[in-house]
């Protein structure tokens, strides 16, 4: 459809990309507003300072995809290949990327308040100085990832499978804490 294009300082309400062709697009400052892009190729985007706001990317092809500086505030991101995704300085706030696989991303200093990350694999991922305030992360695999720094809610704590995973001492005390242990 578009490969190659360079989107600037546009806006898209209600916009279907679906199965759209938009490998290597170049975006910058630009806002989507409950776009769809189930199943586009996006494959090698750059996306800086834009803001996706729930938006739907189902079975998208992510492949080499960077966002600097981008909101996908309240998006949905499932069944989309994300491991070789590159997020700097994003925020994820109410995205829902439920079930994805996140192994080994450098997801550090990332907003993930109050995500779905129910069940995603995030084993061995960098989740330094993270925002998980809120986050839901019932079965999520944490094992080798590095939390340090980051900010957890005791639930969370209680119901991800944090074996393995690389701590600070606060967020050992608030482990031990959600776990009925009294730390003296």
């Amino acid at each position: 459809m578009l490969p190659g294009a360079r989107w600037r300082g546009r806006g898209f309400v209600r916009c279907e990309f679906t199965e759209a062709d938009l490998r290597g697009l170049d975006v910058s400052g630009c806002t989507f507003d409950h776009c769809d892009f189930t199943r586009a190729d996006l494959g090698e985007a750059v996306f800086r300072s834009s803001a996706f706001r729930s938006c739907t990317f189902h079975r998208t092809t992510l492949a080499g995809a960077s966002w600097t500086g981008c909101s996908l505030l309240g998006s949905t991101l499932t069944e989309c290949g994300l491991r070789s995704v590159t997020l700097t300085d994003c925020d994820l706030t109410l995205a829902v990327i439920a079930g994805s696989v996140l192994r080994g991303l450098d997801l550090s200093g990332l907003r993930l308040r109050e995500a779905s990350l129910i069940g995603a694999d995030l084993r061995t991922a960098n989740l330094r100085d993270s925002d998980l305030t809120g986050a839901r992360l019932a079965e999520a695999r944490l094992a080798d990832a590095d939390l340090r720094g980051a900010r957890l809610d005791a639930t969370a704590l209680r119901t991800a499978d944090l074996t393995g995973a690389h701590v600070d001492v606060d967020t050992a005390i608030a482990f031990a804490a959600a776990h009925g242990l009294v730390v003296h």
